[in-house]
């Protein structure tokens, strides 16, 4: 059976630095897997790379059998880590366009999770939160039935209060033919909804396993791992 997502021998770089240096791995159907490391790692280089948005000078990226272009693009829904909404729009306004520009877009499921997080679509962007900006983009993202969910930094500007609801609206608006590959720098308040673990370090990953294994095998949470590679 083909990968869902298949990164082979991929090198970026910036002005001669190696942003990311033969990167290798692949990713299955049904897997909630952790892209960590720290700043300057090439975590969002990765995750640009895999949506089209960098050119490699070496190697490349399939989705599902298909290299980077219209149809990869179709199955992935990419969550960025900074907000890129029109903010003068309302969030309805929004959810139309979303609704056009996406075959696979569940409206239904949209406001569904608005109302949950107790968001008026008739609110514009303009007016709201930093917080709430993001939790409206996450909504938007993960109403899509795609088939990879890329999500970079997703609850970094969310309150503490909402980030369990935040994780679960994340595992419970997914298919389980569907993978997410999710970048954080909050560790802790995510490796409980984490299958595997791809550690990054300066271009290079320096560890990609199951979660089931650092926990049974080596005895240690991920946050513990994480704090001992990398030396928190």
């Amino acid at each position: 059976m083909s990968s869902l997502l298949s990164v082979r021998n991929l090198t970026k770089k910036y002005n001669y630095f190696p942003a990311l240096s033969n990167i290798s791995f692949d990713l299955e159907s049904g897997r909630i897997v952790g892209l960590l490391g720290p700043n300057g790692s090439g975590k969002t280089t990765l995750i640009k790379t895999i949506c089209g948005l960098l050119q490699p000078e070496e190697g490349g990226v399939l989705v599902m059998g298909n290299p980077v272009g219209v149809e990869s693009k179709k199955v992935i829904s990419y969550l960025p880590d900074s907000t890129y909404l029109g903010t003068g729009m309302t969030v309805r306004e929004i959810i139309n366009y979303f609704k056009d520009f996406y075959a696979d877009f569940d409206e239904a499921r949209a406001y569904d999770m608005l109302a949950k997080l107790g968001i008026n679509a008739s609110t514009r962007l303009k007016t709201m939160s930093k917080g709430t900006k993001e939790k409206v983009q996450l909504i938007l993202v993960m109403s899509r039935r795609a088939r990879l969910y890329i999500l970079d930094e997703p609850i970094a500007g969310v309150d503490p209060a909402a980030r369990d609801y935040i994780l679960n609206t994340i595992i419970s608006n997914y298919d389980r033919e569907s993978s997410i590959l999710i970048s954080t720098h909050l560790i802790s308040d995510v490796e409980n909804i984490l299958d595997d673990v791809i550690f990054l370090k300066e271009g290079h990953i320096v560890r990609f396993s199951s979660v089931d294994e650092i926990r049974g095998v080596e005895g240690k949470s991920i946050d513990g791992l994480f704090r001992e590679v990398f030396r928190c």
